[in-house]
């Protein structure tokens, strides 16, 4: 038996790009409803612009979102909204009689959908970018080939029909699953349409990211990042551009800010994070992060982990369009990434 492979696997999965950016997130997932519905029911949205999602743990449903979908989803597809637009579902079966809400073991034997529902909330602003990446639509057959569904949606299933203490505590990290895989199953098999997340999923490009990743204070040049891929400094950025639409360093200067973001979040103060992220100059760190957030380093510290604005403040949003440029005072040199 060879018990090698599948730990070099591991290894070379250990700090891939989509899992480091991943951890920054931190993404919480909350059910809101998982109940067998019976009845002539209907459901709508459950909050405009959140990130929400929903799968039929029994039975059928008919989904219609204006302009974007109209069709069944069956027991086991995954239906994602990276930000929720207006949809109604209903059971493809016709149901009749009042609408009701039951506990899936009362309603072992009645007639109805079972479906859970949740919401999914992120400490980061750098999800902005990852959903992006996604459709306004996403939705994940119940297919042999994606086995995780499967295994997720039986552990989802156990856990209505037997679950005891801190049921809804495991449904909620059940749900957190459900979110990752299909972003990763979405990069995987669509690449092309997965806009600036597309690079997570070139080899070729892998160990360039990992590196920034791991040493974002490096004073990174696209000859070196282009070494490290071993490719020449053309292909290189050809193909980070093709793949991710950006420049490495582009992409360099964005991952910086992500962690700067969290570190002031986390309190540290500005000349740490400045030199945490490879900036010689507070007031050149300053000046990319009030680019980048539209909020000033020294209001993200202030206002404490997560960076929420004061009562009437909108949300800051990271500027994509400012992921030009490294911030090093190098940077506007011809060899800089």
């Amino acid at each position: 038996m060879n018990v090698h492979t599948p730990e070099i696997d591991a290894l070379e999965y250990a700090n891939d790009g989509l899992s480091a950016v991943l951890r920054l997130l931190k993404a919480e997932a909350r059910v809101y409803h998982n109940a067998k519905l019976c009845g002539d029911w209907r459901l709508s949205e459950h909050r405009l612009g959140a990130t929400c999602f929903h799968v039929a743990t029994s039975g059928a449903v008919l989904l219609d979102v204006p302009g974007h979908f109209h069709g069944r989803a069956e027991t086991g597809d995954l239906i994602i909204f990276p930000r929720e637009l207006a949809h109604n579902m209903v059971s493809a079966a016709p149901l009749s009689g009042e609408p009701r809400r039951l506990d899936f073991r009362a309603g072992r034997d009645i007639d109805g959908v079972g479906l859970l529902c949740g919401e999914v909330s992120f400490q980061h602003r750098a999800s902005q970018r990852v959903l992006d990446g996604l459709p306004p639509v996403l939705i994940v057959r119940f297919d042999p080939a994606n086995y995780w569904l499967r295994s997720l949606l039986d552990l989802i299933i156990g856990e209505n029909m037997h679950g005891g203490l801190a049921s809804s505590v495991l449904l909620d990290k059940l749900s957190e699953l459900l979110f990752a895989y299909a972003l990763r199953h979405y990069i995987q098999t669509r690449p092309d349409q997965a806009g600036p997340l597309a690079i997570y999923a070139q080899p070729r490009l892998a160990k360039a990211i990992e590196a920034i990743h791991q040493a974002p204070e490096k004073d990174w040049t696209l000859s070196a990042l282009a070494k490290v891929a071993a490719m020449s400094r053309t292909s290189f950025a050809e193909a980070f551009r093709a793949a991710g639409g950006g420049t490495p360093g582009q992409y360099l200067t964005w991952w910086r800010m992500q962690l700067a973001w969290a570190a002031l979040s986390e309190g540290e103060s500005v000349a740490q994070t400045a030199a945490k992220v490879g900036y010689r100059s507070d007031a050149a760190f300053s000046r990319a992060f009030q680019k980048c957030f539209h909020l000033s380093a020294g209001q993200v510290r202030r206002q404490g982990r997560g960076g929420e604005p004061p009562p009437g403040q909108a949300p800051a949003q990271p500027d994509d369009a400012a992921f030009a440029g490294s911030p090093q005072s190098g940077a506007n040199r011809r060899d800089s990434a």
